[in-house]
């Protein structure tokens, strides 16, 4: 048989029986449809969270003080809560560790902030210049921290779009404004720009002043700092840097047992790959579930063309007397059930792909949908209709042609 013959005899074939087939390929698509919203579900949220990450800064190491210890049933205090993070460490961080670009201390607290008549409980940092640099932070209106405001411990501050809106009101100028923190009255010098909500909080309902003006006014004292972020000058010597500020630390802090840090390095490119690893995690095993409705499909296919066979059966003797062979019987049906596969597979990407794009439009969810998915769920469709097409096929073309033209 020719190609042509093939693909007539299959197109009769299939349209012979409209809704049996619409109903047949309604597995395959509903099956890569789920399959391609699930995947691109997990890629989405993959693409979210190491956006979040980074979008906390490039390269990044922060060091914070470690949990402090009480004796007794008495509660501990949470990790950064200790004073055990100096000045003097920033210092020599600065002076004696390699491969750094910039390097931020800080200091952080909650407090209740008010202005014209409105309050609202956020974070304030107190930072230096570097801030913006190691945390990818710009501003939007206004200007950030400056070298001197720190030097003159000025009571300035630059505050996030959402910290914006709550103190002052939408359309309101903020940038010259007073507010209040702890009593304090300090002047809106800058808005950054916003970078959303996520699973790290709302960067956009935060205060920075500048980090001398909070260790005097807000810590009462100098001499210590909360935390400390360091941009590393490349990704690829992060756990280097990392080790380094380790074991200066450990020098300087004269810790005996490294089980027992009064400190905490950490570095985002482990905590990026880690959260890498979850979401693909999580991808595999949404594609999974939505796998088996192909499979649920793939054994309608071998029904639909076992029923199909035996209908046939008559029509198999007769081509087999007029000299047929096994192999062009087989192939024919073959033929047919990889055709139900093929075309309802590439409905169901078209439909998986414009579900996908919807539910991102609407804002309920992220979807990235990838080449990779695409042709993965295509090819999965064709060999599905492969392999539960294979017995069917198989059966046809044993068929004894006596007996198939006496069947009734």
């Amino acid at each position: 048989m020719t190609t042509k013959d093939i693909l007539h005899e299959t197109f009769s074939a299939l349209t012979a029986n409209k809704v049996r087939t619409t109903l047949t390929m309604l597995g395959i698509i509903i099956g890569i449809s789920s399959v391609i919203i699930m995947v691109s579900i997990g890629q989405g949220a993959q693409a979210s969270i190491t956006s979040r990450i980074q979008s906390i800064g490039a390269n990044l190491i922060t060091v914070s003080p470690g949990a402090t210890r009480s004796f007794g049933y008495s509660a501990s205090a949470g990790r950064g809560s200790a004073k055990t993070l100096t000045t003097e460490d920033v210092a020599a961080i600065t002076a004696d560790v390699k491969n750094i670009s910039a390097i931020s201390p800080e200091v952080t607290g909650r407090y209740q902030i008010t202005a014209r008549g409105t309050n609202t409980n956020t974070s304030v940092t107190g930072v230096v210049p570097a801030y913006a640099t190691v945390h990818n932070t710009s501003v939007n209106d206004g200007v950030f921290i400056s070298d001197q405001d720190v030097q003159n411990r000025t009571k300035v501050a630059v505050i996030g779009p959402t910290t914006a809106s709550d103190l002052f009101g939408d359309g309101i100028e903020a940038v010259g404004q007073t507010l209040r923190i702890n009593g304090m009255e300090f002047k809106v010098i800058g808005v950054t720009v916003s970078k959303g909500t996520g699973g790290f909080g709302n960067q956009d309902d935060v205060i920075y002043i500048p980090l001398s003006s909070a260790q005097l006014f807000l810590l009462g004292s100098s001499a210590y700092v909360t935390s400390l972020s360091i941009s590393a000058t490349d990704s690829t010597v992060m756990t280097q840097v990392q080790t380094d500020i380790t074991d200066l630390l450990v020098a300087r802090h004269k810790i005996k047992d490294t089980t027992k840090l009064d400190f905490n390095v950490q570095n985002m490119a482990d905590i990026v790959s880690t959260a890498s690893s979850i979401t693909t995690t999580f991808t595999y095993l949404l594609g999974s579930v939505a796998g088996i409705s192909l499979i649920v499909g793939g054994i309608g296919i071998m029904n639909m063309m076992l029923t199909t066979v035996t209908e046939r059966t008559r029509e198999i003797g007769l081509r087999k007397a007029i000299g047929a062979k096994r192999r062009d019987i087989s192939f024919q049906f073959l033929a047919e059930a990889v055709a139900l596969t093929v075309v309802g597979g590439g409905i169901g990407v078209a439909l998986g792909w414009i579900v996908a794009y919807i539910v991102t439009a609407l804002g309920i969810l992220t979807t990235s949908i990838s080449s990779t998915s695409v042709i993965l769920a295509f090819g999965v469709s064709a060999f599905i209709g492969i392999v539960f097409g294979y017995y069917p096929a198989r059966r046809a073309s044993r068929l004894n042609p006596i007996e198939a033209l006496r069947y009734e």
